[in-house]
C-alpha cells in the first residue's frame, strides 16, 4: 500500500506544477489536471513532452517593421484594420504578387510539375506527408531529373508524417545531388523529447519567384482516385512574385532545424551539369502530354471533381504567417482571433478539424452578435474519430449563438480556408485546433483581393451544395453514452 501513497503524492506534486505553470490559462490547466487524474504520472509525462520543446527554439519570424502596413483606400475599414494588426505577426508585412487558388489535388500536381520542369536554379520542398506512390514517384522523378540538370534541390520531410517514405528513394535522391533532411525523426534521442511537435507545412519554392502552399501533401489520396479514400476536397495556393520570398525564409529556418539524412551518395554529386537542348525538348514534350500521362497513371480524370477553379492569376496583397512552437506567441491563433473580431459583414470558415479554445469560441459568438454572418463548414465524417467526438462538444453553443454549421458529406474535406467580408481570403496548412495553434509548424497566407475572396466564396457555396446543415435537434438526439464519450474526448483536446 505504501507505493500507492507514494504514487499519489508524486502525482499531486505534478498536478501542482501544472496548475502553477498554467495559471494564466485556466482552461488548459483544467484539461491537463483531468488527464493527470485519469492517467497518473503518465499524464504529467505527456504534459512535459507537449509543452517543453527541446532544441526547437528558433528565430521569431514575425515582422520587425515598426510602421504598420497600409492597404489602398479602395479596401474596406475591416481589411485595413486586419492588415495593420497582422503586420507585426507576418514574416515581412504586405507583399504584392499574383496568386491562383487551386481547389483539388490533380490541378495542384499538374501546376506543380509544370513549375518544377521550368525550374532553372533552385527547388526547395517541405512536406508533412510525402508518399512513395503514383503521385510521389512522379514528383520524385522530376526532382531527380532537375537535380541532374544542375538545379539545386533541397527536400525536407516530417519524421512522423513521412515516416514510411522508403530509404532507397532517399538514397536515389541523394545520389542525384538532392540534399535531404528530416524534422524530428522517429529515432533516439529526438523521439523522447519532441515526439508531439510536427512540421505540418506544405511549402515549395522555385527559383525564388514561384511558390506553393496550402493543405495538399504529396499522395495518391489527394487526387480523389484512391478507392479506399474516395472523393477528396482540398485547397492549395500558387504564388508568383515577391511573396514567395517569405515562404523561402520559413524554409531556410526549418532547414537549419532539420537533421541531415544518414545516407551518403555512392556515385558522387553532379550539380554542375548544364541544360542541354535535348533535355529542354524532352521537358516541353512531357509538359504537353502531362494530362494524358496523369490519366494513364491515375485512371480516368474526367469525373474526379465537380469543383471549379480559375486558370487566371489575380494580383493581390499578401501577408505570410508562420506558426512556430519554438516561439511563445501562437501566431496563427492570434491572427484568426483578429479576423473574427474585426469582420463586419461575413465570415466563411472551412476546416477538417475544429477544436478551438475559449477565446476563438467567444470571437465567433460575438461576431454573430455584431450582425456578422458566420458559416462553418466541417466534415460529416472525420477521419480521426476522437477529433470528431471532441468537435461535436463545441457545436451546440455555436448553433445557439447563431453560427451556421454545415457538414460536408461528399467525401473527405481537408481544405483549410477562410474568407472575410468579401475582401480577405486565408489559405494555409493550419487547422482550427490546439495542435495547429501551439504544437506544429504551420504556414498560412492572408490574401487581400476581392477577386480571390469571390472565387473562394463561390467554391464555399458549391461545397454547401454537397453538405447538410447541422441543427440543434441533431445534437439533442445523441444518446447519453455518445455525450459522455464526446466530453471525454474533449479532455484530450491539448493533444489532438
Amino acid at each position: 500500500m505504501i507505493w500507492i501513497l507514494i504514487l499519489f503524492l508524486f502525482n499531486a506534486l505534478f498536478m501542482l506544477i501544472i496548475a502553477i505553470r498554467e495559471v494564466r490559462r485556466p482552461a488548459k490547466a483544467l484539461n491537463w489536471l483531468a488527464i493527470s487524474l485519469i492517467l497518473p504520472i503518465i499524464g504529467f509525462v505527456f504534459y512535459l513532452s507537449s509543452t517543453n520543446p527541446v532544441g526547437i527554439r528558433s528565430k521569431n519570424l514575425t515582422s520587425s517593421n515598426k510602421e504598420p502596413d497600409q492597404l489602398p483606400d479602395s479596401f474596406s475599414r475591416s481589411a485595413s484594420v486586419i492588415s495593420q494588426a497582422l503586420s507585426h505577426l507576418s514574416v515581412h508585412g504586405l507583399r504584392t504578387s499574383k496568386v491562383q487558388p487551386l481547389i483539388n489535388g490533380m490541378e495542384t500536381y499538374e501546376k506543380l510539375i509544370e513549375s518544377l520542369q521550368s525550374a532553372q536554379n533552385t527547388i526547395d520542398l517541405e512536406y508533412f506527408i510525402y508518399r512513395d506512390d503514383q503521385v510521389g514517384r512522379r514528383i520524385t522523378n522530376e526532382l531527380v531529373e532537375r537535380a541532374k540538370a544542375g538545379v539545386r534541390v533541397r527536400f525536407i520531410r516530417d519524421g512522423l508524417g513521412s515516416s514510411k517514405f522508403p530509404r532507397h528513394q532517399i538514397t536515389r535522391m541523394t545520389e542525384a545531388g538532392i540534399k535531404c533532411r528530416t524534422i524530428f525523426p522517429l529515432r533516439f534521442p529526438w523521439i523522447l523529447s519532441n515526439w508531439n511537435y510536427r512540421d505540418h507545412c506544405k511549402i515549395v519554392t522555385i527559383d525564388g519567384e514561384k511558390a506553393f502552399t496550402g493543405g495538399i501533401n504529396v499522395g495518391y489520396e489527394y487526387t480523389g482516385l484512391k478507392p479506399d479514400v474516395g472523393y477528396w476536397r482540398d485547397t492549395h495556393l500558387y504564388i508568383d512574385g515577391e511573396a514567395s520570398a517569405d515562404l523561402q525564409k520559413i524554409f531556410e529556418v526549418h532547414w537549419q532545424l532539420a537533421l541531415p539524412e544518414r545516407i551518403k551518395a555512392r556515385n558522387g554529386r553532379k550539380t554542375e551539369q548544364t541544360h542541354s537542348k535535348n533535355h529542354s525538348s524532352s521537358n516541353m514534350k512531357a509538359l504537353s502530354h502531362l494530362s494524358t500521362e496523369w490519366s494513364a497513371e491515375l485512371g480516368d480524370t474526367n469525373d474526379i471533381h465537380t469543383t471549379q477553379s480559375t486558370d487566371s492569376l489575380n494580383k493581390a496583397y499578401i501577408q505570410t504567417l508562420e506558426g512556430n512552437p519554438g516561439i511563445p506567441t501562437p501566431v496563427i491563433r492570434e491572427a484568426y482571433f483578429i479576423c473574427l473580431s474585426q469582420a463586419s459583414r461575413s465570415i466563411d470558415i472551412t476546416t477538417p478539424y475544429f477544436i478551438p479554445d475559449e477565446d476563438i469560441l467567444m470571437a465567433l459568438k460575438t461576431a454573430v452578435a455584431r450582425g456578422v454572418r458566420v458559416r462553418l463548414l466541417v466534415p460529416l465524417n472525420v477521419d480521426k474519430k476522437i477529433v470528431e467526438a471532441a468537435s461535436r462538444t463545441y457545436f451546440g453553443e455555436l448553433l445557439e449563438a447563431g453560427v451556421k454549421i454545415y457538414q460536408y458529406n461528399k467525401g473527405m474535406l481537408h481544405a483549410k480556408q477562410m474568407t472575410i467580408d468579401g475582401e480577405i481570403a486565408e489559405i494555409g496548412a493550419a487547422n482550427w485546433d490546439l495542435r495547429s495553434f501551439r504544437l506544429s509548424y504551420e504556414t498560412c497566407e492572408f490574401i487581400y483581393s476581392s477577386d480571390v475572396a469571390e472565387d473562394l466564396t463561390k467554391q464555399f457555396e458549391r461545397d454547401l451544395n454537397d453538405s447538410v446543415p447541422l441543427r440543434i435537434e441533431d445534437l439533442t438526439r445523441r444518446s447519453l453514452s455518445q455525450r459522455v464519450m464526446e466530453q471525454g474526448a474533449r479532455l484530450f483536446s491539448p493533444l489532438l
